[in-house]
């Protein structure tokens, strides 16, 4: 080889050095592979875009420079996919005049099909906005997500296709077709049934509702009383042991009850009769002790004041007693009071039979009212009749007025 064939070899490793010299002095004197290169084109940004850091559980095929979107409106672009644990963290630089709440949510969606990935930002969906998100703010996991890829979908069809048990949801298909044959009535009775069922259910959904929230407010003072029950529970052992010792005679008591209940139906049987004998004999006490009616409860009074009324009080005056006594002491008198009620006056001769009536005839009966009210003085009476004055007052004084 000649030397002037050598001579250009020199001058190009020249040129490749300086422009290795250039990249590196561009790239600030560090290079992270070519994703590290600026390229061409991208969202314009602004002059003061903000920085902020999001955490995903995974990102997929997120790369840096994907975009960052705002309802499909590209707002930023991903500058950093680092992991940190077992999550990622994905810094996104955003545009200066866009302005999300620091609960805004983060989903890792897709253009298409087959497109690329970018970062959807959004506000959160059914709640309210709260603050705004300044520069080096963080949006945590629990409010970001991923949607799900093709891969995963094809994966899992993939597994139901081949390993999911197909064969088995047909075998049971086929043995449901077997067990349903002839019976199509009976199945139709029955779902009639659970749909009668249901709607009762349904008609009654208050009531259950109602009945629900009681039981909970049961449980509830349940658990406020829970330790008297407890001491409840713990001071009724010894009564348990006790009635565990006791069984015995407990058992020996009910079958005693048990055999005096059949000879007391046994003696209630023979002796239906008599005791039905016994109410029927009862029946004219009953009526006539009803028929008395007031009258029983004023002779009793009587009882307790014999042989006074309760009017004889009226009869005295300070220190002296207001009082008429007529005295009838005629034989005929004493045998009509004496006989009177008896068989006597009427079959004891025309003599006696003749002294009655002349008796009754001549003179008015004892139980007239007095002439003179109780408690005032009398009329002055002849001195023949005085006598039977005094018998008569003290006889208004005894019936108490009565007829």
């Amino acid at each position: 080889m000649s030397p002037m064939a050598r001579r250009p070899m020199p001058r190009l490793r020249r040129t490749a050095a300086a422009v290795a010299t250039c990249l590196l002095a561009v790239t600030g004197c560090q290079f992270d592979g070519v994703s590290s290169l600026p390229l061409p084109g991208g969202p314009s940004l602004g002059a003061h875009p903000y920085r902020v850091v999001v955490e995903f559980s995974n990102v997929l095929e997120l790369v840096p420079y994907s975009l960052v979107k705002v309802d499909d409106v590209t707002v930023g672009k991903v500058v950093r996919v680092k992991r940190v644990g077992w999550h990622a963290q994905v810094t996104c630089l955003v545009k200066a005049e866009v302005q999300l709440p620091t609960n805004a949510v983060a989903t890792i969606e897709q253009t298409s099909l087959l497109g690329e990935k970018f970062v959807s930002l959004s506000a959160p969906a059914g709640r309210a906005r709260s603050g705004t998100l300044r520069p080096g703010s963080v949006i945590p996991l629990r409010q970001t997500s991923e949607d799900v890829e093709i891969e995963q979908v094809l994966s899992a069809l993939s597994l139901l296709v081949n390993d999911g048990g197909l064969e088995q949801i047909a075998t049971i298909t086929d043995e449901l077709n077997a067990a349903l044959h002839g019976s199509s009535d009976t199945v139709r009775d029955v779902l009639r049934q659970l749909t009668d069922t249901v709607r009762t259910l349904n008609a009654q959904r208050g009531t259950i509702v109602a009945a629900i929230r009681n039981l909970d407010r049961l449980t509830a003072k349940l658990a406020v009383q829970r330790s008297v029950l407890g001491r409840a529970l713990d001071q009724i052992t010894p009564a348990v042991r006790l009635l565990a010792r006791q069984r015995a005679q407990l058992t020996d008591l009910l079958a005693a009850t048990n055999e005096l209940g059949v000879i007391t139906d046994r003696v209630i049987n023979k002796s239906a009769a008599d005791f039905l004998a016994n109410l029927r004999a009862l029946r004219p006490i009953a009526a006539n002790l009803a028929k008395a009616g007031a009258q029983l409860p004023q002779a009793l009074e009587l009882m307790l004041t014999f042989p006074f009324p309760r009017t004889a009080t009226n009869a005295l005056k300070g220190d002296y007693a207001n009082l008429t006594i007529t005295a009838d002491l005629r034989t005929t008198s004493l045998l009509r009071d004496l006989l009177s009620g008896t068989a006597l006056p009427a079959g004891s001769g025309p003599a006696l039979a003749g002294v009655g009536s002349g008796v009754a005839a001549a003179r008015p009966p004892l139980t007239a009212p007095p002439a003179t009210p109780l408690g005032l003085a009398p009329a002055p009476a002849s001195p023949a009749r005085d006598g039977a004055g005094a018998l008569g007052g003290l006889a208004g004084l005894l019936t108490g007025g009565l007829r």
